[in-house]
């Protein structure tokens, strides 16, 4: 009997990538109007935007991926790109600033008093959105989660959304372009992007070995998936942190001079 995962594997379906299609049409046209105002846009955003719809692309569409049906390495290579690749370059598009930017003023309030509520506050943590990536992975790697989502496609596509949606927030909170509530420190975040590649680097050691997960697929694949979570993670997060090194913007220091004196 085929299961439900790996019947998904073999047809990504053209719903999400009409959606997808859509947002980038969408994004562009947004751009375009901001390009013709006088603080302009940055075309790199857009060129960064349209190469994470590329990457859902190819991450929603499993035939493009070099894989059989069913390759745990396939769902392995879904989640490098949905959860960690996709999200940064969606992000240093600076995705909320055009939609600030492009609707009415009203309507900007209104999203503005959203991105300052608690709730936002809360899961806008660095620390809360660690544990939401790498919580994820262990409860889907080392409980029954896997094997259910073999199971119901639809639970498999919740999996899937919780990668994009927790990388995307992981992302931003980290090197995002777009404002943040109370986004520490850059040597804090630094810290908490270095605990992730270490948290990353134990659950792919442990996926290769084989200890405390239950994978039920063949050995061959678990090793290939947990080495391309262990070198595909690596480099996502060097470049995440070269995104935040490269956006970061130093605070001007307020002269102390006496009034009496400038």
């Amino acid at each position: 009997m085929m299961l439900a995962h790996d019947t998904h594997h073999g047809s990504g379906g053209l719903g999400p990538v009409v959606i997808l299609v859509v947002v980038a049409a969408a994004y562009v046209v947004a751009a375009e109007s901001c390009r013709h105002e006088p603080r302009g846009w940055n075309p790199w955003r857009t060129v960064s935007f349209l190469v994470g719809i590329g990457l859902l692309v190819l991450a929603v569409v499993p035939a493009l991926l070099p894989y059989p049906d069913g390759d745990f390495r396939g769902h392995m290579h879904q989640h490098l790109l949905l959860g960690m690749y996709a999200p940064l370059a969606l992000v240093l598009g600076a995705p909320m600033t055009l939609v600030l930017r492009s609707v009415s003023p009203p309507n900007g309030r209104a999203i503005g008093h959203v991105l300052r509520s608690r709730p936002v506050h809360v899961i806008a943590n660095p620390i809360v959105a660690l544990a939401l990536n790498l919580g994820g992975l262990a409860l889907l790697y080392f409980t029954p989660l896997y094997v259910a989502t073999t199971h119901s496609a639809t639970l498999h596509l919740l999996v899937h959304l919780h990668f994009f949606l927790a990388g995307c927030l992981f992302a931003w909170v980290i090197a995002g372009l777009d404002p943040a509530p109370h986004r520490p420190s850059v040597p804090t975040r630094l810290w908490i992007l270095g605990a992730a590649i270490l948290g990353h680097a134990v659950l792919s050691q442990l996926i290769y070995a084989g200890l405390l997960v239950q994978i039920p697929v063949p050995a061959d694949q678990r090793q290939g998936a947990g080495e391309l979570m262990y070198y595909g993670g690596d480099i996502a997060e060097l470049l995440l942190a070269l995104a935040l090194l490269l956006t970061w913007r130093p605070a001007r220091r307020r002269e102390e001079t006496p009034a009496g004196r400038r």
